[in-house]
């Protein structure tokens, strides 16, 4: 039989001959405490009894499991032997009966890789915890089922955990006789159960609304996390957020939260951001600050809450068939986190960060060789695994907001109820929510899905303006391209907004009108006679998903006075411009660099703020011509330091410019201001350096050889805790040494003892743009391991391994004919690994073409 990798096609055999009544799930966590003989415990025992019926008697199919082994198996009171129809993955079930149950006792392992049961021992106290991640179809490492979402069924799980330990699921628990037993779920999908055990933090709040019908909905609400992170947890926070986000759903979708409770956990070493689990909520516990952050990291836990509140009904209650409408929870979900989080909460600009941080994401995401439309053709799990991406959440949720400019909100959100009524406890595919939304607009959707949902590729819209004699608007027209590789041109209903300076300076919009935009080019006759612009934006206000590019008047304005725009969001939109043109080698990367030194200063979105610095230490490594990169790192050190010194103290802006100051200090002078902030013989008035600051000063100063393995010990004994621990490995695996990087590598690539969080922290300090000369020996030994990795690895790991070990920082031509070289000499290698290498191979790719555009510019 086939191995892990279940496809489509079987899925869809699968489903068409069985039907699920229910799984009772049975799990001993008591081993999870110690080990035998002193080592780490590598098991725990799983019982599934999963009733189901089967649409021709007689037929064989298959359950899914993943596990060390089983000890005992029985089919419809018939034992079978485990050796026989067990292969490691799968259970091979032979002459079902009309109505059929499956008993599988098991063995089955604890995680270090944040797939399925994940157990982590707290470096601080010792405590241990556990969690489970799924997504797409790790539940089957677990407990045995029918691992593919279509197959839903109600559950009930009932766990026996260690002596003090509390124990959550999907259901509301009760401790009786030593065992949790869990309520009995709604009909919901394997890959959305959830098991959350241990000694954690808990906090309860609860939530009250009255219906229209005059019932009272109560939702008990929890959160929680670990011990050592209790002194840092605004839970108050997370609950105010939660409970407006409750109110802003109700009030919207008119169908009332489905699930009971409402738990929300944040973990350690988490591989998502977080997880839509029912009533279960899982997060990464960096969303619980340990230091000072900005603004930009509230309003990001907030966006993320709501996003996986959002999947309560888009997602959980209905559900994609199959993970090729993998979209039709992800791309709603990011599209109403944003737009809760503008509706319900305190970040009132939110549209900005979206404009901004998420369709960065899916720009490149769109233009990289592996990109597919929102609604993809994903024939396996391994697909699914890697479709996790900015088309699928950022693209997609662009796409829905062009949508709700197309069809209106108010029959968008009209669509969304039917939806959840229709389809309640059900799965969908894209047809059926066409249906709905034509039926509430009266829009064909079948074209604008056709142009938008089934095709990839980003268009890019530019201004084309015609001026009379006297100054004023002749014609102005939108004119469309898009790259060879996908021609598409699409229907964007676009604003467009005219800029000019006016009497103090500046830059205001004083028109503007929406247009349909569809073919090459389209006039915008409504602008005809206006006033002669100095700055035309062609997609104001961000309704649409495209490039925008500027005609020559219009980057001359940006170049002169960026920072004279006074609306935030065109200021946004115009910053992600001038990035896309850097990243098309349409901008040099040193004058793109200059404008974040020029304006970055005056921007007042502290999120946009934050990505102008990532975006410009991008430029520098990537984009900037390597003999000026020297010359750059200074210029961004010298900027760094002014605007740090220059900023309110304690402001959000200080923070912000002084971990990007320790980003890019390279200089001896520099080094040692980050030296005396951490000693104390240097003070900036208003700076405070709590610890996570301390790390950041730290990583520059370790990869540079100021900091060595005692400094570094030294302060994880300051630390001592999971977060430190972290930090502490990435600082490691950054000095500068040959012998380190021979260490690192090592233990990533040769050895699986590392956890999946130390496995990132040490990826993330091998690869420092400093020490390029170093890491140049092991651009040959990656493409040697890659395809051992993936075969031995889990797929996370994998993906850990082959993206971040790429190498991408020897850019030149060579690197880039050895990896032509690798994908020609490995056509039939796994298609996900061949894609993670496609996609590195096109950044540096990209790079090259950005380095020869910036030395094209220096002359």
């Amino acid at each position: 039989m086939p191995g892990e990798n279940l496809t489509r096609d079987e899925a869809r055999e699968r489903a068409a001959l069985l039907s699920v009544d229910g799984y009772e799930v049975s799990l001993d966590l008591r081993s999870a405490v110690g080990g035998h003989g002193g080592g780490e415990p590598r098991t725990f025992r799983s019982v599934t009894t999963v009733r189901f019926r089967c649409a021709e008697p007689g037929a064989s199919s298959f359950a899914d499991l993943i596990a060390p082994s089983v000890t005992a198996l029985s089919l419809n009171g018939r034992d079978l032997d485990p050796g026989q129809v067990f292969d490691g993955s799968r259970i091979l079930l032979e002459d079902l009966a009309a109505e059929n149950e499956l008993v599988v006792d098991a063995q089955c392992a604890y995680s270090r890789t944040g797939e399925g049961l994940h157990r982590f021992v707290d470096p601080e106290d010792g405590e241990v915890y556990l969690y489970t991640q799924y997504e797409p179809a790790d539940s089957r490492r677990v407990f045995a089922n029918f691992e593919q979402p279509d197959l839903k069924a109600p559950y009930r799980f009932e766990v026996r955990a260690p002596e003090g330990w509390t124990v959550w699921s999907n259901g509301a628990g009760e401790l009786a006789d030593g065992v949790w037993r869990f309520a009995e779920t709604k009909p919901i999908s394997t890959y959305i159960t959830c098991v959350v055990a241990g000694p954690y933090h808990y906090v309860t709040d609860s939530y009250e609304r009255v219906l229209e019908d005059g019932t009272r909905l109560e939702i008990p609400l929890g959160a929680m996390c670990r011990k050592g992170l209790a002194p840092h947890f605004d839970a108050d926070d997370v609950f105010l957020v939660t409970k407006q986000g409750l109110d802003f759903f109700h009030d919207h979708f008119d169908y009332p939260y489905p699930f009971g409770k409402y738990d929300q956990a944040f973990v350690p070493e988490y591989n998502l951001g977080a997880m839509e689990n029912p009533g279960m909520v899982t997060f990464r516990e960096e969303f619980i600050f340990r230091g000072k952050v900005t603004r930009a990291s509230y309003e990001g836990r907030a966006n993320v809450i709501l996003h996986e509140m959002a999947h309560m009904w888009f997602g959980d209650l209905v559900t994609m068939e199959w993970w090729d409408d993998l979209w039709l929870k992800e791309s709603f979900a990011d599209f109403m986190g944003t737009f809760a989080n503008v509706g319900a909460t305190r970040f009132k600009d939110a549209w900005i960060t979206f404009a901004n941080r998420r369709k960065a994401w899916a720009y490149r995401a769109d233009q990289l060789p592996s990109t597919h439309p929102i609604t993809a053709d994903i024939r396996d799990l391994q697909d699914a695994k890697l479709n996790f991406d900015g088309i699928t959440y950022a693209k997609g949720a662009s796409v829905l907001k062009q949508l709700v400019a197309y069809v209106g909100q108010d029959a968008f959100l009209e669509g969304a109820r039917r939806y959840f009524k229709r389809h309640a406890y059900g799965n969908t595919r894209l047809g059926d929510l066409l249906s709905v939304l034509e039926e509430t607009s009266g829009r064909d959707m079948a074209a604008w899905a056709r142009s938008w949902l089934q095709t990839a590729g980003v268009n890019a819209l530019t201004p084309q303006v015609l001026l009379t004699t006297d100054g004023r608007i002749d014609e102005l027209a939108v004119v469309q391209d898009a790259a060879e590789s996908h021609p598409e041109l699409r229907p964007h209903r676009v604003a467009v907004g005219l800029y000019r300076r006016g009497g103090d300076g500046a830059l205001e919009r004083y028109a503007r009108a929406e247009a349909d935009v569809g073919g090459a080019r389209t006039v915008v006759a409504e602008l005809a006679g206006q006033q002669a612009p100095e700055l035309v934006l062609v997609n104001d206000d961000d309704l649409t998903y495209c490039k925008t590019r500027f005609d020559t008047t219009s980057l001359a304005t940006l170049r002169d006075g960026l920072g004279d725009l006074t609306d935030p969001l065109a200021r946004a939109l115009c910053w992600s411009a001038l990035w896309n043109m850097t990243r098309d080698a349409l901008l040099p990367a040193r004058d793109f660099i200059g404008l974040v030194l020029r304006f970055a200063g005056r921007e007042s979105d502290i999120g946009v703020l934050q990505m102008l610095h990532a975006w410009a230490d991008s430029a520098l490594t990537h984009y900037a011509v390597p003999a000026w990169r020297e010359t750059g790192g200074r210029l961004l050190a010298e900027g760094a330091l002014r605007e740090l010194r220059a900023a309110a103290p304690g402001s959000e802006p200080q923070l912000a410019w002084a971990r990007f100051f320790a980003a890019v200090a390279a200089g001896e002078a520099d080094l040692a201001l980050l030296r005396g902030l951490l000693d104390g013989t240097e003070k900036i008035d208003g700076l405070e350096v709590d610890q996570e600051l301390r790390w950041a000063f730290l990583e520059p100063l370790a990869a540079h050889g100021a900091a060595d393995e005692t400094v570094l010990a030294a302060e994880l004994a300051r630390d001592d805790t999971a977060s430190g621990k972290r930090h502490q490995v990435r600082c490691l695996a950054a000095r500068p040494s040959a012998a380190v990087k021979a260490q690192a590598w090592a233990q990533v690539v040769e050895s699986d003892a590392l956890s999946n969080a130390l496995v990132e922290a040490t990826i993330a300090g091998f690869a420092q743009p400093s020490q390029r000369e170093l890491t140049a020996p092991y651009a040959e030994k990656y493409f040697a391991a890659i395809e051992r990795v993936w075969s031995e690895r889990s797929i996370q790991i994998g993906m850990d391994v082959v993206r971040g070990l790429f190498p991408g920082l020897q850019d030149s031509p060579e690197t880039l004919a050895a990896t032509d070289a690798w994908l020609a000499a490995h056509e039939d290698a796994a298609p996900a690994l061949r894609r993670l290498v496609l996609e590195a191979r096109d950044d540096l790719s990209r790079a090259l073409r950005g380095q020869a555009c910036d030395g094209a510019a220096a002359g």
